[in-house]
């Protein structure tokens, strides 16, 4: 993926809705829009949200060494440096890495950052670790199956024996067949901070997220069905796949604003 992206503007072209390419997101999260990322995800709702459903999920799975894939501005990184965790924590967007870094480093916590592409993530990365986490929705950022599968595959590979990967994605499924009417309970606790679809047809689905002072950035992500994912983890090899709605085990398909999938590797 090219690292290159312009720091003032988001550039889709003169189509939007055909920007389907997963090396885009790099022009998505640019600094302007990472520097109100953490408007979008509030971090005192979020924690209050979520609890402690990954720490204890890490934890059963006895896991101690850590790898956030998709380390964003650094929310689950630093939550789990102070649980206690070695924490590695890696994502695609330099711009991410760094707003972490910062944020880490405010609340006095020292983050091992790299950026790495999902596909090639063991170029990258060559430690193996008890559990991998991909959180926030940001495996919709691929949109062939050939990337999806690449970087399943990748995560598989970086995991120990008996390691777990943790991947979240929203609830497609409730989109695409009824429309979208979530309040973002979970995810998007930010103050006055709106994210909605602007467009989802069968393989995109573009959302606008606008902020109080009235600007508004984009991101297009490709809509994943629950079962679908699924299957895709056991193709790449996890053994057993746990899936929750809304960090609930019992859940009714339509409920959950987001699927979360423990896979584990036997």
């Amino acid at each position: 993926m090219s690292t290159q992206q312009n720091s003032q503007v988001q550039d889709y072209g003169d189509n939007p809705t055909a920007v389907r390419d997963s090396d885009h997101y790099q022009a998505e999260y640019i600094q302007n829009f990472v520097e109100k990322w953490d408007d979008l995800i509030n971090w005192h709702a979020r924690a209050q949200s979520e609890g402690y459903f990954f720490i204890e999920t890490l934890k059963q799975h006895g896991a101690q060494r850590v790898l956030d894939a998709a380390a964003g501005t650094g929310f689950h990184s630093i939550r789990l440096l102070e649980a206690g965790f070695d924490v590695a924590s890696a994502d695609g967007s330099m711009e991410m890495l760094v707003k972490a870094f910062e944020n880490a480093t405010r609340q006095q916590k020292l983050l091992r950052t790299v950026l790495a592409d999902w596909r090639w993530l063991t170029r990258d990365i060559q430690e193996k670790f008890d559990a991998a986490i991909c959180l926030g929705n940001s495996f919709t950022h691929l949109f062939s199956e050939q990337d999806r599968r690449k970087a399943l595959a990748e995560f598989y590979a970086v995991l120990n024996h008996d390691g777990v990967l943790i991947l979240d994605q929203r609830n497609y499924d409730s989109i695409l067949d009824n429309g979208f009417s979530s309040k973002h309970t979970y995810y998007y606790c930010g103050d006055n901070v709106k994210a909605e679809p602007e467009f989802v047809d069968g393989g995109l689905a573009r959302f606008r997220y606008k902020f109080p002072d009235k600007s508004a950035y984009h991101l297009n992500m490709y809509p994943l069905r629950k079962e679908y994912t699924r299957r895709l983890l056991y193709e790449v090899g996890f053994q057993e796949v746990t899936t929750y709605g809304d960090f609930q085990e019992t859940y009714h398909q339509d409920d959950p604003d987001f699927y979360i999938h423990v896979a584990k590797k036997a």
